[in-house]
């Protein structure tokens, strides 16, 4: 079973967060807060496998409260705010994944929880753009074109990759969602999951972005 702490200051998405999560068998809501401060306080003395964190709220928001939770709990931010310097900063204060209000389904939420719970992370299409632009502004460039290449078809070789598959985890890395992904390439969206499913498999990772970052280490 896992235990959450929902910290949000607005009482109807807190509520929306319940109904999201009401039909899991394995994830129980143990307490909740309306801001940084009292979440502090909760957290310390409930210690709940996973908290769901707003950005956003008064008294003390998210930002400046995520490293100390980080310590009692894992977290996921949940939150509308998709301003760089927030993500980053969540991300570096401990928070292991990043959902944007608009940009995932209710199911997409459970799944979140649990891959958090587990030590993984889960990262909406716009948080995942910025943690790949960081790790990208980190990383040497390839000493020329041919490099690049020869690099590319060595990570190919190594997870048997089809040219329809780079090109969709190319898309990815990219942050933007299935459908686009879709758009650009002339596929379906099912047709997208079905190829990111192979690909996940192939590289030995469980979501979105595991895979990204793991493409991006092979690909310079």
């Amino acid at each position: 079973m896992i235990d959450l702490v929902v910290v949000d200051d607005n009482p109807i998405v807190r509520a929306a967060v319940r109904g999201f999560l009401a039909a899991a068998s394995d994830v129980r809501i143990v307490g909740e807060a309306s801001d940084g401060r009292e979440a502090l306080r909760l957290v310390t003395s409930l210690r709940p496998h996973v908290t769901l964190l707003d950005y956003r709220m008064p008294v003390a928001d998210g930002l400046s409260v995520v490293g100390d939770l980080s310590a009692h709990t894992r977290i996921l931010a949940l939150t509308s705010d998709t301003d760089p310097e927030t993500v980053s900063g969540m991300l570096r204060g401990g928070a292991g994944g990043y959902l944007v209000w608009g940009q995932f389904r209710p199911d997409d939420l459970l799944d979140a929880v649990r891959e958090v719970a587990a030590g993984g992370s889960w990262l909406s299409p716009t948080a995942a753009s910025v943690a790949v632009t960081a790790l990208r502004r980190h990383e040497p460039p390839p000493d020329d074109t041919r490099d690049r290449d020869l690099a590319r078809r060595s990570a190919l070789r190594r997870y048997g990759l089809s040219r329809r598959e780079q090109e969709v985890l190319d898309l990815l890395g990219t942050g933007i969602t299935n459908a686009a992904i879709g758009r650009r390439l002339g596929l379906t969206e099912k047709t997208v999951k079905n190829h990111l499913n192979h690909v996940f498999a192939k590289l030995g990772v469980q979501n979105r972005t595991e895979a990204v970052l793991l493409w991006l280490n092979h690909d310079h």
